[in-house]
């Protein structure tokens, strides 16, 4: 910085190598008196200057804390509230691993090993944290935060030994589902169990219907629209795919019927008004984490093994194949181009059908 005294005021300029072009510029600001505390003041306001004026900001040495605050920034605007939830906890956890002052271009693998081996957590838990550093990592890579991320090429997961859950634990049989439902005290878990295992639909979808999205004139659901149970606010669906009408067969319409004069029922009971096709005795949204927890005890001490409700959904599937019903159809049903689980199931049903065929075939004689 130089200093030039013009018409007695102090005109204090700096040069500075444009990051972008590599051209030399000149940048300069005046100010009434020349003192050491207007030196300070002058170089502060160049650099503002400086850094202002460059098109491209040169990558620096970036803390771990602070390309999480920047990864977070960007994900308010370009991720669901859920998923923006579900991340910001994530990164708090790795904040409090690696250190969030921890400069991210000096990390090494083995320091990230010693860390989170150092944590206590499972082999699957660990793989998760990794998941997520990595996606963090590559994100800085592409925004011109981190400059080199050949360091992530040498970071293996870690040896799990998972518990094989068979393909069978994923849905119920019709003879357990029957069981299931022959227990069932609570009219609204019965009544939300028997709609999602004859429409496919998620849990969040079902929750977030409401009455005029049951549409008896035309004779189909429309999906629309999901319940992030963890915000308790309405999103849109999963993907474009789950947007869709699903037809109500005429066991679904039946039990439609039967839900929509429950609830009113409920209304009239409680002295509330709705639009929720399913909601509280309050009129708010049901809770996903009450019915998964009922479902999960009373399937572990009925059926002795303990499912999800979104084994409701893989049942809808695997019911429709026995039926003889397509894969495609099954998927456009559901919502989905492909599903992993529910070739799985088709693979597995189609399997013990051939079986039973073998068994009728077996002692039949045709010479």
């Amino acid at each position: 910085m130089w200093i030039e005294e013009r018409n007695g005021k102090f005109k204090f300029s700096e040069r500075y190598e444009d990051y972008l072009t590599g051209q030399i510029k000149k940048v300069s600001v005046t100010l009434e008196k020349n003192t050491a505390q207007s030196r300070k003041m002058a170089q502060r306001l160049l650099n503002e200057r400086i850094a202002a004026s460059q098109e491209v900001t040169p990558i620096r040495e970036i803390t771990f804390g602070e390309l999480v605050e920047e990864y977070r920034n960007h994900q308010k605007l370009s991720v669901k509230e859920a998923t923006y939830t579900r991340n910001y906890h994530t990164c708090n956890t790795m904040m409090e691993l690696f250190g969030k002052d921890t400069i991210v271009n000096r990390m090494t693998v083995n320091y990230i090993n010693k860390k989170l081996l150092g944590s206590g957590k499972n082999a699957g838990t660990l793989n998760e944290y990794l998941t997520r550093f990595r996606a963090l990592i590559r994100w800085g890579y592409k925004n011109d935060l981190i400059e080199d991320i050949r360091f992530l090429d040498k970071l293996d997961n870690f040896k799990d030994r998972p518990h094989k859950e068979k393909i069978q634990d994923k849905y119920l049989e019709q003879s357990e589902l029957n069981l299931l439902l022959s227990q069932m005290k609570q009219p609204l878990w019965k009544f939300l169990t028997q709609f999602m295992t004859l429409s496919g639909l998620r849990f969040g979808e079902a929750a977030a219907l409401q009455k005029a999205d049951v549409d008896f004139k035309t004779g189909v659901i429309h999906v629309t629209k999901t319940l992030d149970s963890v915000n308790q606010v309405i999103t849109t669906p999963k993907s474009l795919c789950s947007i869709r009408d699903v037809y109500m067969q005429p066991e679904l319409r039946s039990v439609c019927s039967q839900i929509s004069l429950h609830m009113k029922k409920l209304e009239v009971m409680n002295g509330v008004r709705t639009d929720l096709f399913f909601h509280s005795s309050k009129g708010g949204y049901i809770s996903f984490f009450s019915f998964n927890k009922y479902i999960r005890n009373l399937s572990s001490n009925i059926l002795g093994k303990s499912i999800t409700t979104h084994a409701l959904r893989h049942t809808h599937a695997s019911l429709l194949l026995e039926n003889g019903v397509s894969i495609d159809t099954i998927s456009r049903r559901l919502g989905h181009e492909n599903s992993k689980v529910t070739r799985e199931i088709y693979l597995h049903i189609t399997k013990a059908l051939e079986k039973k065929d073998n068994i009728q075939l077996e002692n039949v004689k045709i010479l």
